[in-house]
């Protein structure tokens, strides 16, 4: 088997474990307010990647413990991921209609039971985390990761900037401090997680945090690309939302020819975190160019 062939598997399989593990979260349950539950796995059950939880999965395994001992870790990133796009689509936030492909949650539910649903997925990815079965210490790294990535040092002083600044001509640096803060941020805090999970060296999470930082940043630049170039029937929602909005990004700073190159140089910077640190790279070296690489 090609090695490309071996890590799409790969990537599949733990794509699968984490569909599983959130599909059993919220069903099977029978409660007035049931609607609700409706709306959260609207949006956490709609073909997402599991990029971020699979980060989660492989750090844990890098670091010498069976992947599965971070799923729940994993789950919980990926319901915090979910709350944030229910929240950014929201008219008063980016006002968005579309999601992969599908109305977004408050065009089929209504503003406030999306608000709801968003605020129940955010409370729902903490409840993940504790129930891992894992050392205390371990849980408890991990729900703080999480919280500082999501909270107003993270993604949600992110979102922040980005709106209060619509309108505005920003400098590169602040663009980068919004991406790092809205994007990289998570993603950089599911590499650390799964780091926990596997009780990992201070060295190996350090690597893990590189990783997850440039990861992301070229992550996010894709986005501000695809943005300009990208059509619906790939991206799954409208192009043109950070125009419309009147947002400075990377590909109306520096346009896309050099927006190509920076992601380029820091897919490398991802790869290079974790060369030497890390015994078997090849799968996170695949995970860095394909994300990079996406068209949606």
């Amino acid at each position: 088997m090609k090695m490309n062939d071996q890590y799409s598997k790969q990537l599949s399989g733990y794509k699968e474990q984490i569909d599983r593990r959130l599909e059993g979260y919220l069903s099977g349950i029978t409660l007035p307010q049931e609607p609700l539950l409706e709306a959260m796995r609207y949006t956490l059950l709609n073909a997402g990647k599991r990029l971020r939880g699979i980060m989660t999965l492989e750090f844990c395994r890098v670091s010498g413990k069976p992947a599965a001992l971070a799923l729940d870790l994993a789950c919980g990133v990926e319901m915090m991921h979910a709350y944030s796009l229910i929240h950014d689509d929201l008219p008063v936030m980016d006002n968005d209609d579309y999601r992969r492909g599908k109305l977004s949650n408050h065009k089929v539910f209504g503003e406030w039971q999306a608000l709801l649903a968003g605020d129940a997925l955010q409370t729902e990815a903490f409840n993940a985390v504790l129930r891992a079965k894992l050392p205390p210490e371990s849980v408890v790294i991990a729900a703080s990761v999480l919280g500082s990535a999501s909270g107003f040092e993270g993604m949600c002083g992110g979102q922040y900037l980005d709106i209060v600044n619509e309108d505005k001509t920003l400098s590169l640096d602040e663009v980068s401090t919004i991406h790092s803060l809205k994007t990289a941020a998570l993603i950089m805090a599911a590499c650390v997680m799964g780091c926990a999970a596997a009780g990992s060296t201070e060295e190996q999470a350090l690597a893990a945090a590189k990783y997850g930082a440039s990861v992301g940043i070229a992550f996010q630049i894709r986005d501000d690309v695809l943005d300009l170039e990208g059509i619906f029937e790939e991206l799954g929602k409208l192009s043109g939302s950070d125009t419309k909005n009147g947002k400075s990004t990377f590909a109306t700073l520096l346009g896309t020819d050099r927006c190509e190159e920076i992601i380029q140089k820091e897919t490398q910077t991802a790869k290079a975190a974790v060369d030497g640190v890390y015994a078997d790279t090849g799968f996170l070296h695949w995970l860095a160019d394909k994300m990079a690489g996406r068209t949606k």
